[in-house]
């Protein structure tokens, strides 16, 4: 099934996993819509109504054009916007859902565009935004101070030189503006030695591009709002590439499958005293071995899954 939603814009990432999961849906927010891959999948699957949702133009138009069908028939909606920031659409204000999907990351279209200053490529402007609006990876670059740069490449690449290269940043841009990759790439070879090499850079640019973006942060906001629009027994799926996502999508799932999180000791509960719901995947589901062969960036995915109690 996987293969058969590859596009040229997007390969979705573990399709047959999030179709399992969500196949008897009667409505699913598709919060990361990208190329449409895991949207088309869903309806393919008989799911009666999608939403998607995606800050990117470039990708609602492709998912749009994709999708006409469906669109035109009343089973298919795309709102741009920011998962982030769903509690900001009036649209979905009242919007209930059996399911939803969070794909994290950013779409095949994305790295390969060289316009867009996702990649490392020679030459590709620090852009690496995944919208229209806000701050620019150069502009993250020139502006933030050598404390703010260090806590970026440390929490975001676990990069134990981290203090070393945004001093090295600080000291290049002191005599000219960074504004393409190859900036980037001297600066963390000035920093970390020059046998730095296409795995360091992968890391580096990624801390950038989830700065730019205020990934983690807007990760956090999602997680309560999806719960909450959530029927009863309504079932949230997220797929992460990256330790510092996976890890608040676990342990989200956790607080909100504990009935009781108070200290063991501590006379009467004072937290709120009843489970949400309870977490399905045991542990992450990952891409199996022939997907990645067939589309290594579905190595580092990470899937989660969670449902809502209906009572």
């Amino acid at each position: 099934m996987t293969a058969g939603f590859d596009t040229a814009y997007h390969a979705p990432v573990m399709v047959t996993e999030v179709v399992d999961l969500l196949r008897n849906a009667k409505s699913v927010l598709d919060g990361t819509l990208g190329g449409g891959g895991h949207s088309a999948a869903l309806l393919d699957a008989g799911v009666p109504s999608v939403i998607g949702v995606d800050r990117d133009p470039d990708a609602i138009a492709a998912a749009r054009a994709r999708l006409e069908v469906p669109e035109r028939a009343g089973a298919f909606r795309a709102v741009p916007g920011n998962y982030a920031d769903l509690g900001d659409e009036p649209s979905l204000h009242d919007a209930r859902f059996d399911g939803a999907l969070l794909d994290l990351g950013i779409s095949s279209h994305q790295i390969d565009a060289a316009e867009r200053g996702f990649s490392f490529r020679e030459g590709a402007p620090l852009d690496m935004r995944m919208g229209v609006d806000g701050q620019t990876a150069a502009d993250l670059l020139n502006a933030a101070d050598a404390g703010g740069l260090a806590r970026v490449f440390r929490e975001y690449a676990d990069e134990p030189r981290a203090t070393r290269l945004a001093r090295e940043i600080v000291r290049r841009r002191e005599k000219g503006a960074f504004a393409t990759s190859d900036d980037l790439v001297r600066a963390i070879r000035g920093a970390l030695g020059p046998r730095t090499g296409p795995a360091d850079f992968a890391r580096l640019f990624q801390a950038v591009r989830i700065e730019v973006n205020d990934e983690l942060s807007g990760l956090a906001r999602a997680l309560p709002w999806l719960r909450d629009h959530l029927q009863p027994g309504g079932v949230l799926v997220i797929i992460a590439y990256h330790s510092g996502e996976d890890r608040l999508v676990k342990h989200a799932f956790r607080d909100w499958s504990t009935e009781c999180s108070c200290p063991p000791r501590q006379p009467g509960c004072t937290c709120r005293g009843f489970a949400y719901g309870s977490t399905i995947t045991r542990k992450a589901l990952t891409a199996a071995a022939d997907e990645v062969a067939r589309n290594p960036r579905a190595r580092s995915a990470k899937l989660r899954a969670w449902r809502k109690h209906t009572d």
